[in-house]
């Protein structure tokens, strides 16, 4: 029930295709903290009555104090009778044993008075055991609470991401039927590059990466905003330690997934860190022109992500120069399964996957079709008519974007 925790409780499809999904979150009454929560109003109970025992020793202190400071003078007077005395002692007589029983009197009482300092002196120290073992609590169970904390936001983000994408397959996978007309988002560079959202982040995260160029290129800019990549401001340079071969780059939970130049190598870019976290090679592909789309451009490898994950389009000599389509683990780059499409890479424009289903148009110029699609989930394929409007004629980089269920291209 919804009452266990975050749950997606219903799901429908909107006229425009959206999934529209309705999440509940747990009522705050089942919060498991309640525990740490009743521990932490008893620490600070006790907070409150060291402060106010505090607040007495001080005044208590004090008073004493004074009272110390008005018998110092019966204390120094008493000082010099006993000097007398021990000087002279026939100079102690009657009269004088009883002036010094007198001051005594007066003296007695400072002797609770110093027994009370004693115990304060007790109390002190009591008060700093407990202060010292009440800010380790404190720290302790705010160091539990933060983890605690995050682990379960964590834990419920990861599960609602599970229903959401479970949710988005389920309603919007299936067969391409038709492509919009394209919306021009801005014109510079050279002829060949390529540019590119997150497939992975929160849609509040609108970073655009430009790589312009087709090979030996390592620059990379990353523009904060949609807006600022088409005003060409409020960017950073990232310097990859590798040149790029091609324009079949993605970007995908915040690293950069790109063919390492003259090499089959897959290299992966952590933006954040700007370090390659790991490369490797694809066994047996092609590079430096030897496979690539007809357009050229070293474009022998293609790294895709849909809403499954993240892809490799390549092809090997084994192959006959077909395109092969692999999946690939994000995190070690190893080829996870391989399909042989059977169709000849250098005949196609360019190439993207949806749903697990890669779409190749059978030309990069103007007049170009959506031709052909493979379905790995099935290991089919068939023949298609889509039209492609190709808006400036020549293709040189062509890639499907999950989150945004659009496709991205450069022509």
């Amino acid at each position: 029930s919804p009452d266990e925790g975050w749950q997606v409780y219903t799901s429908a499809q909107a006229p425009d295709g959206k999934c529209l999904c309705t999440a509940v979150i747990p009522v705050q009454g089942t919060c498991s903290r309640d525990l740490r929560s009743h521990q932490l109003r008893q620490l600070m109970e006790k907070v409150q009555n060291i402060s106010q025992s505090m607040e007495v020793l001080d005044l208590r202190t004090y008073r004493d104090l004074q009272y110390v400071r008005n018998t110092e003078s019966l204390m120094k007077g008493l000082d010099s009778r006993l000097k007398v005395a021990a000087e002279s002692q026939k100079s102690l007589n009657a009269k004088s044993f009883q002036a010094l029983k007198d001051k005594m009197t007066e003296l007695l009482p400072l002797m609770p008075v110093l027994d009370q300092y004693k115990s304060d002196t007790r109390l002190i120290v009591h008060l700093k055991e407990e202060v010292r073992n009440l800010s380790g609590n404190l720290l302790a169970i705010q160091e539990e609470m933060g983890a605690y904390d995050y682990e379960e936001l964590q834990q419920r983000v990861l599960m609602l991401e599970a229903r959401l994408h479970a949710c988005m397959q389920k309603l919007g996978c299936g067969k391409l039927t038709g492509v919009s007309n394209p919306i021009t988002i801005r014109a510079s560079g050279s002829r060949f590059g390529s540019w590119m959202t997150d497939t992975m982040t929160p849609s509040a995260d609108s970073r655009v990466w430009y790589m312009d160029g087709y090979y030996k290129g390592r620059r990379v800019l990353e523009f904060r905003t949609l807006n600022d990549f088409v005003t060409g401001q409020n960017f950073v340079q990232h310097l990859l330690p590798h040149p790029w071969a091609g324009t079949g780059h993605v970007v995908f939970n915040g690293s950069l997934y790109y063919n390492k130049y003259q090499s089959n190598i897959a290299v992966k870019y952590h933006f954040r860190s700007r370090s390659v976290l790991v490369q490797r090679s694809l066994a047996g592909a092609g590079y430096n022109n030897t496979f690539p789309y007809s357009w050229g451009g070293f474009s022998d490898i293609d790294f895709m992500v849909d809403e499954s994950g993240l892809w490799a389009v390549y092809t090997t000599n084994q192959n006959a120069g077909n395109i092969v389509v692999s999946r690939v683990d994000p995190q070690t780059l190893e080829v996870l399964r391989s399909w042989d499409t059977g169709y000849p890479k250098r005949s196609a424009g360019e190439s993207f996957m949806i749903c697990g289903t890669l779409y190749v148009t059978n030309s990069h110029l103007a007049g170009a079709k959506i031709y052909f699609a493979y379905y790995t989930n099935t290991s089919s394929y068939e023949y298609t008519d889509i039209p492609f409007h190709n808006q400036y004629s020549h293709i040189s980089m062509l890639d499907y974007n999950p989150r945004e269920r659009v496709l991205y291209t450069w022509n």
